[in-house]
């Protein structure tokens, strides 16, 4: 039978599991998800490779190739594919990783009892039996039996379709598990949400086995949408695709008629479909955020929403609560106001003054046993120093009641029955305002009062009143207003402001990101902390009882020049955020609470508490801080402008590679010249594509002015003009010193073979040196190398080996057609492939040394 207490919980009496215990369930019944995601197997990204276009035209030539008796040069066609299977599979291995540890830490967090210890532990890790307890807010992990509460209210509109909130009621140790809905229930049902209260619960089924389980519902946490990038990478790829449709056919024409060679048109047109086939943009865009998420989690900072990693570097304002945010949400006592004498707690000091006993006595009656509230902690704290062996400490009372914390009224009391006396003693403490309003103040009082209160804030303290009652044995009243209530007084918090928030704040300006702090503390409060941190403009604050006075267009006039919000409620928020995005900002708001739910919503970015939030806010938020710092925060725009820039890196890199080989594989054929690139070159070519775009310029690092310049537009496309003049003349460049170079081998009497051969080395050394030059626009190819990116030396290493092999290995020279050139051959061509990036270079010196108007 259980034991039938309040929820003030009683560790003793509900040890849980221990450690070993909660192991042994998991090996042996799993752990609580319904599902997951089904691994790709190497034959299904096998079947997917093959689907691709690229490997369909490989799979075709090689066997045209086949058919013709050429075996050497098939086998290597057809044998390339599972090399670039085996890329594919690298990259695929890679991004399936990062997205399921993404997902292992957007598991719900569970607070269970362990070994006679509270421990937060990832939801998925709940085991039957375990001993959970669930708060306002919480998302129910598993299904499970009450064995305590108080007040405890759910929504299981998941499950019973009804949207009104069912109470719930300690279990009587006979009452079979049965379905969802209906009042008054002792159960409590995964994938809920608690709306109210606070109970002790006890896990009964987990994952497949759960009421939601059984109908096979399970929440996704990673979406997928199409954004902005996504739809301007499918406009791009469809103009490839229609445009080289076209020069393929017309290559085709024009080759076989000239010719009279239709097979030898055919091999032509797949070359330059070859070549012209933009299949590494959507592999950017998939590798590039997947991958960005995983990194950014490594910083503390959870991506639930992958594609909202774009609108992190398009950010221009970021709000964020003060308490646990800017603070670290960690409060010690730092004043106390009582009987008209102000009192500020020394360390040094051993013995708290007898006029404070009393108001520190009904401050620790007003706070929870085992409280989770920093503020309740303090008192706690404090308390027990101060008052543990004196006959203010009343650990032996018990609670009868609680009035909880309402929206109409910020306060809450506790009914407690003294040992060996009849009536009843009620503490009480909240916002000095509902505190006054219990004590019935008049106005001269208030405004007496709410003087000492400013006088508190202006020194960074948060404050609450205290108020104490007395109620004779019997049916206590619904509503805590119909007890009488005496002031006693207010105590004051400090929570030091974290570590290098004022440097953070500083380079969210430098970036053009205005920070705006949220904060339910008085305004003298917000004021001191905006003072520590920097905070531009801190006189001038809106509360929250202006702000439910303004209009919206008066709002969205004001807020142009905000920085401060002081005495707002978690509804508020969404109005702020409303006004933000109506003045085209593009707007990242923090939150924790359920209240909290629309406004990081409505927000571009909703930003969740990893540490305190609830359940509810992290379901609505499109990223989780797992440290609840702003300094993480500033990390993740700072990461989502790398990512951004990298992905436009590669992008730029993937087009104007792409203009030489469609430029060598089209124009001979057009001047009556022999085929220079034919399917076997272009397939060694994409072998250096695909690594660079995907792997390489995803791992650059950031440039030093990523936050010194401001966020780019939301609607900003991925290409804008200077992105495509830059990208076509790289490519043009490129082009032009390849075919110089293979008209001049002609010319100085090269073999068809070895001119081929030279051409080639020109067109793989400019591609590395546009590898090189692209990895940043701000800095020459001399300096970027301070840049380490780990992987950029190897791929170029592999470069230079395979081409050593193509030459030097006879059959495969023959394959690719090639002759072995001499020294003066290779260093022209190695000196012309240099010479094809260097005008770019020289733009970069122009605009680093002479001129920063210069856009590049």
């Amino acid at each position: 039978m259980p034991i039938s207490v309040s929820p003030e919980v009683n560790y003793s009496a509900w040890p849980g599991l221990s450690q070993e215990r909660a192991r042994e369930l998991i090996i042996k019944e799993g752990y609580n998800e319904i599902s997951t995601a089904k691994r790709s197997s190497i034959l299904s990204i096998a079947l997917e490779v093959v689907k691709e276009p690229m490997f369909i035209l490989l799979i075709i030539c090689g066997l045209v190739y086949l058919v013709l008796g050429d075996l050497g040069e098939a086998a290597l066609l057809l044998g390339s594919i599972l090399f670039i299977m085996a890329i594919t599979f690298y990259q695929e291995r890679k991004t399936e990783r990062a997205l399921e540890a993404l997902r292992d830490l957007s598991s719900p967090r569970a607070l269970v009892i362990r070994g006679g210890e509270p421990k937060r532990i990832p939801g998925r890790e709940i085991v039957r039996g375990d001993i959970m307890i669930l708060s306002e807010g919480d998302r129910v992990p598993a299904d499970a039996v009450i064995l305590a509460t108080d007040n405890l209210a759910v929504n299981e509109s998941l499950l019973t379709g009804e949207s009104v909130p069912v109470h719930k009621n300690v279990w009587d140790g006979k009452l079979k598990p049965s379905r969802p809905g209906g009042e008054n229930l002792p159960f409590v049902y995964s994938s809920t949400l608690i709306t109210e209260g606070r109970a002790v619960t006890q896990v009964l089924s987990i994952g497949a086995n759960t009421e939601v389980g059984k109908i096979g519902k399970s929440l996704q946490v990673l979406e997928k949408g199409n954004t902005l990038l996504q739809k301007e990478i499918k406009v791009l790829v469809k103009r490839f695709a229609i445009w080289g449709a076209f020069l393929c056919i017309l290559l085709f024409v024009v080759y076989s008629l000239s010719t009279n060679n239709w097979l030898g048109g055919f091999l032509a047109s797949i070359a330059l479909a070859m070549s012209l086939l933009p299949e590494e943009f959507p592999v950017i865009l998939t590798i590039f955020l997947a991958l960005g998420a995983w990194r950014m989690s490594k910083k503390h900072v959870l991506t639930r929403r992958i594609p909202a990693i774009e609108t992190l570097g398009a950010t221009t304002v970021l709000c964020v609560d003060k308490t646990g945010t800017l603070t670290f949400n960690q409060m010690t006592l730092g004043g106390m106001y009582a009987g008209g004498d102000y009192y500020e707690p020394n360390k040094k000091e051993d013995t708290l003054p007898e006029q404070y006993h009393r108001l520190l006595e009904f401050s620790v009656l007003a706070s929870h046993k085992d409280p989770f509230d920093p503020m309740e902690k303090a008192i706690l704290s404090f308390g027990k120093q101060q008052l543990l062996h004196t006959e203010h400490w009343n650990s032996n009372w018990n609670l009868i009641k609680q009035y909880p914390l309402s929206k109409d009224l910020l306060a809450m009391s506790q009914v407690w029955q003294p040992s060996a006396k009849p009536d009843y003693v009620v503490a009480a403490k909240g916002s000095p305002e509902a505190i006054m309003e219990l004590c019935h103040f008049s106005s001269a009082e208030q405004k007496k009062n709410l003087q000492q209160v400013n006088l508190m804030a202006s020194k960074g303290l948060r404050v609450l009143g205290v108020a104490s009652a007395k109620f004779k044995h019997g049916k206590l009243p619904q509503d805590q207003h119909d007890l009488a209530f005496n002031f006693l007084g207010f105590i004051g918090f400090i929570d030091p402001v974290r570590p290098q928030i004022y440097q953070a704040v500083a380079e969210c300006y430098k970036a053009g990101l205005r920070v705006i702090m949220i904060t339910g503390d008085y305004i003298g409060t917000a004021q001191k902390i905006a003072t520590e941190i920097g905070l531009p403009s801190y006189e001038n604050i809106i509360t929250g009882s202006e702000l439910d006075k303004m209009s919206d267009s008066e709002l969205a006039e004001r807020i142009k020049s905000i920085s401060i919000f002081a005495r707002v409620v978690p509804e508020q928020k969404l109005r702020i955020v409303q006004a933000l995005k109506a003045n085209g900002e593009v707007v990242a708001m923090t939150g924790d609470g359920v209240n909290d739910a629309p406004a990081l919503k409505a927000a571009n970015i909703g930003i969740a508490m990893g540490e305190r939030g609830t359940d509810v806010a992290r379901e609505a938020s499109d990223v989780v801080l797992l440290d609840d710092n702003f300094t993480s925060i500033v990390g993740a725009v700072k990461e989502g402008r790398v990512i951004y820039k990298n992905i436009v890196k590669a992008i730029i890199y993937v087009l104007a590679i792409h203009i030489p080989i469609a430029g060598l594989a089209l124009i001979p054929i057009f001047l009556g010249w022999p085929m220079i690139l034919m399917p076997v070159h272009i397939v060694f070519l994409e072998l250096i594509t695909d690594p660079a775009c995907s792997i390489a310029f995803q791992a650059e690092p950031a440039e030093g002015d990523v936050m010194s310049q401001p966020p780019r537009k939301l609607q900003q496309p991925l290409f804008d003009k200077w992105a495509v003049v830059f990208s076509i003349l790289q490519g043009l460049g490129m082009l032009a010193m390849v075919l110089l170079v293979y008209v001049l081998s002609i010319k100085n009497g090269f073999s068809v073979n070895t001119a081929r051969g030279v051409t080639f080395i020109t067109l793989i050394t400019a591609n590395i040196s546009l590898i090189l030059t692209n990895r940043t626009l701000s800095q020459t190819i001399f300096t970027s190398w301070r840049n380490r990116n780990p992987v950029m030396l190897p791929i170029i290493i592999s470069v230079i080996a395979g081409l050593l092999v193509i030459f030097y290995i006879p059959w495969l020279s023959n394959i690719f057609k090639f002759s072995r050139p001499d020294k003066m051959g290779v260093m022209t061509a190695i000196g012309f492939g240099l010479l094809s990036i260097l005008w770019f270079e020289g733009l970069k010196v122009v605009k680093i040394y002479f001129s920063k108007d210069v856009k590049i």
